[in-house]
């Protein structure tokens, strides 16, 4: 594999921007959710015990205990703790200098601080992925503060080779999950006719998406499960095109799942992940810069040809494999291709425990290869200081990576149970002490398809009679049947991610939903902006409901209408059952639950801070009130990228300049001496009567001006002559 400088930069500053956007996103949501009037305050998972600094954060790896000695309660610290990653990360994203190891490290505590109290509404997997990427990042990072230069280090691709991992581990698990879970519509590739429906947040492209053939949904599942499980063996590659092959198709997987549904910064990281697999040579090939490889010239003529049909032969049998494990066949008569799983499951269990061993092995030859070649580097540095320091540093890495790799080999084996039990007990171990720094994480997307028999919805209404309901409309999940579906990547309703799965069950498996009727019923401002920002919307913000109930409905999209042409609604229900009852403030059955669930708040209440910190935290807070998550982000997105994009434009219109007047330069010298040359060799008589001609015009010249400079001279001496006469006569 080439240089990584490039990617490495590309995925710091990637990596930087999901921050941002994981940051900014939850702060807006953080009055609503963890505030001290919230659905679940976060005071309450932080029990103040007399105990020393040291010991709580030991127990609970959280900054918010450092709260009351900067004199703030624990919703402003929490929200102080957002802007700072927020600001942090946006001026890693602007200055190169600040993409730093040490920033990175702050990043990581700052959002780990916010896990370890986000209860329900951060226990995704694609926070516990940025928090095991955020990690990574201060092992790829440069050490500025210390070293004092940016450039390579020798053991960067031992640590940038922790993200190829963590990308391997991602995209293999989670296919192999859809079929380790027996779900029948992954089994009978008929997961996405339902998937495109029943996920959390669709976009508009889902309905239409949603109106493919069969047969083509059910090829799509075919092409999902080559990527996700047989293709990320290619990461390990020694092959550079096979390499670019699996991250272009991977990329394709991805920029899909965005284009079809609203899934946050949970995509947009793993196309980050993706950078792994790149060199400088292809991103010098995007940016259309010239490559000092292109200029070499390979001796041997044998080995690129031989390059050339190993990858032929992989992707020959990748296609054959495919073929033969699906069953695919032409049907000329419909003009479709048909499909279907040509395996049991207990043959795929017995592939898993045939391949998950040689897995790990290859991952174990893959970063020996890494560490050996980068030790040879750290080897031929020039000067016996610098080969020593170098020497020291990859040392100190290349056992961070390994301890690293090791530790992820315990949620890598959750895929096979036997592969698991087998695994050394000193890796289990080494996972248990380090297990609530979420350092390294089991992952498994799509398990199960939800939804088969319709999307379930719940939906709130209020009353404040008790005979006329209003229903709660949310502003992304699905409630209106003509609202279209919202795009709102990258940033993530939490609660509405919640009401999704609220719905899949009864409404005891959610006990937060019981805080949300409880604070609807109070009409607490902070959790009515999480349902509508422009609380103007909200039917009951004027005076909040006096009853509050909610019914599960079964959704389903529209179809076209017969001629073709487009419905008028996009969705369409029925009604299923009761979810909720009807309850309100004093009711029996809502105080049961709440005392139930332990969601009464018993401590008294918290005295406002007039520190200078909580009060520029509410000055800001009292800024962005009202605009939305999702526009807030991408104005943030756009600046940025504004500014980061201007030098470089403004560099190449400079070198673009220099460019153009080098080559004027350079034509005018050519024209200057061919017009010599073809004087001198073209015509040698006539320039030497033209040459004659100019010194004789030279001569007359010269003459001229000395009669002239004469002339001069005798007008000077006759005036001073003149003007002593006139003297002489006055004094007469």
């Amino acid at each position: 594999m080439g240089d990584i400088i490039l990617p490495r930069r590309l995925f710091l500053w990637c990596t930087a921007l999901i921050y941002m956007v994981a940051f900014v996103s939850l702060y807006v949501q953080i009055p609503g959710l963890y505030g001290n009037d919230g659905l679940l305050p976060a005071r309450w998972q932080l029990r103040y015990t007399g105990k020393p600094l040291l010991d709580q954060l030991l127990s609970s790896p959280t900054l918010l205990w450092l709260g009351p000695h900067l004199g703030l309660d624990t919703q402003t610290a929490l929200e102080l703790l957002c802007l700072t990653g927020a600001a942090l990360s946006l001026a890693a994203m602007l200055v190169e200098a600040l993409r730093d190891s040490l920033v990175f490290f702050c990043l990581w505590a700052l959002y780990l601080s916010m896990y370890q109290v986000g209860q329900v509404f951060l226990y995704f997997q694609w926070d516990n992925l940025l928090l095991e990427t955020g990690f990574l990042c201060i092992l790829v990072a440069p050490l500025t503060s210390v070293r004092g230069s940016r450039a390579v280090r020798e053991h960067d691709r031992v640590t940038f080779w922790l993200i190829r991992w963590l990308l391997f581990r991602l995209m293999f698990a989670s296919g192999v999950v859809k079929l380790t879970s027996r779900c029948p519509t992954w089994w009978g590739l008929t997961a996405l006719t339902y998937h495109y429906e029943t996920q959390c947040i669709p976009t508009p492209l889902a309905w239409f998406a949603h109106q493919l053939p069969v047969w083509w949904q059910k090829l799509s599942v075919v092409g999902t499960f080559i990527i996700e499980i047989p293709l990320p063996l290619l990461f390990f590659s020694p092959l550079r095109r096979l390499r670019l092959g699996a991250f272009y198709l991977q990329v394709l997987l991805q920029v899909l799942i965005i284009l079809s549904g609203n899934y946050n910064f949970f995509n947009l990281l793993t196309l980050t992940l993706c950078l792994s697999l790149l060199d400088d040579r292809h991103v010098n090939f995007w940016l259309r810069k010239a490559n000092k490889f292109d200029n070499e010239n390979n001796d041997s003529k044998l080995l690129p040809w031989l390059c050339y049909l190993v990858e032929l032969v992989v992707w020959a049998l990748m296609i054959i494999g495919t073929i033969i494990c699906f069953d695919l066949q032409v049907d000329s008569a419909k003009n479709a291709i048909s499909s279907r799983t040509a395996f049991t499951y207990h043959q795929f269990n017995q592939f898993l425990k045939t391949v998950t061993f040689p897995i790990i092995w290859i991952g174990v030859l893959s970063l020996t290869w890494e560490l050996v070649t980068s030790m040879f580097r750290c080897a031929c540095v020039s000067g016996f200081l610098k080969r020593f320091l170098g020497m020291i540093q990859w040392t100190v890495f290349a056992a961070a990576a390994v301890s690293m790799f090791a530790v992820s080999l315990v949620p890598f084996s959750f895929v096979e149970y036997d592969s698991h039990a087998r695994l050394w007990p000193g890796v289990r171990r080494a996972f248990g002490l380090v297990d609530r720094y979420q350092l390294a994480n089991s992952y498994g997307l799509f398990r199960r398809m939800t939804g088969v028999g319709g999307r379930p919805e719940v939906v709130i209404e209020g009353s404040k009679d008790g005979n006329t309901w209003t229903e709660i409309e949310f502003m992304y999940k699905p409630g209106n049947l003509s609202a279209s579906p919202p795009v709102v990547t990258p940033h993530q309703p939490r609660l509405d991610w919640q009401m999704w799965f609220a719905a899949l069950g009864p409404q005891t498996q959610s006990p937060w939903f019981t805080s949300l009727m409880y604070r609807l019923l109070q009409g607490k401002r902070e959790v009515i902006e999480l349902i509508q920002t422009d609380v103007s919307k909200y039917p009951f913000h004027e005076e909040p409901p006096a009853y509050l109930r909610a019914h599960r409905y079964r959704y389903w999209f529209t179809e076209p209408k017969a001629d073709g042409s487009y419905p008028e609604r996009w969705w369409r229900r029925v009604y299923d059952e009761e979810f909720y009852p009807r309850v309100h403030l004093g009711n029996t059955f809502l105080d049961g639950m709440l005392s139930q669930f332990g969601l009464k708040d018993k401590s008294a209440p918290r005295r406002v801070s007039n520190a200078t910190v909580a009060q520029a935290v509410r000055w800001v807070r009292s800024q962005v009130r009202g605009v939305p998550a999702h526009t807030l982000i991408w104005t943030l997105i756009a600046c940025c990228a504004t500014f980061c994009l201007l030098p470089g434009l403004r560099s190449k219109k400079k070198h673009a300049e220099q460019t153009a007047v080098t080559h004027k330069m350079a034509e005018k010298v050519n024209d200057h001496s061919e017009g010599v040359d073809e004087g001198l060799s073209d015509h040698p008589e006539e320039k030497q009567e033209q040459q004659a001609k100019e010194e004789e015009e030279d001569e007359k010249n010269t003459e001229d001006e000395e009669e002239d400079d004469e002339e001069n001279e005798q007008e000077v001496i006759n005036e001073n002559e003149e003007e002593e006469e006139e003297i002489l006569d006055k004094s007469s």
